[in-house]
């Protein structure tokens, strides 16, 4: 049993590190979206990108951003570090992205809305140094590890 949770502790450490990855380069997708696009919105359709300014494209990629920070990060709290500064990180950064998507107007919004997908993206970098620092001899488990296999296999 013990060979069994170290390996998918292992594996789990991988899909971390690589939805932190991802939710990374969607967080920094999404903040030069929402920079960008007020800027060049009258310029979009004449590049074919029209698309880009729709409604349904910016909560898409906050729901996707959403998605996979809280999976990401809850995870990684939840099984690995317990370190709450980058739940915290990642709720802030969303709270700005629905604060300015839902209160703010005009070139405020083109600011504050980016500064929250770097916030996001912070979170995920932040994540990923707990992940790797929390890392531990892989042939024995740690502390918290050996009690959790106890409350589970006894």
């Amino acid at each position: 049993m013990l060979h069994y949770d170290l390996h998918l502790h292992m594996d789990f450490q991988k899909t971390s590190s690589r939805l932190d990855h991802i939710g990374i380069t969607a967080s920094i997708l999404c903040a030069m979206h929402c920079a960008v696009v007020p800027i060049l919105f009258t310029s979009l359709p004449l590049l074919g990108l029209g698309f880009l300014a729709n409604t349904w494209v910016e909560w898409g990629m906050i729901v996707l951003a959403l998605t996979i920070g809280g999976y990401s990060i809850g995870l990684s709290y939840l099984r690995i570090h317990r370190r709450s500064l980058p739940l915290i990180l990642l709720i802030s950064g969303f709270g700005i992205i629905m604060l300015g998507h839902t209160f703010i107007n005009g070139w405020v919004e083109a600011i504050i809305v980016p500064v929250g997908g770097l916030l996001i993206a912070t979170a995920h970098f932040v994540n990923y140094k707990c992940t790797g620092t929390c890392r531990h001899n892989p042939t024995q488990p740690s502390p918290k590890g050996r009690a959790l296999n106890k409350k589970l296999y006894s």
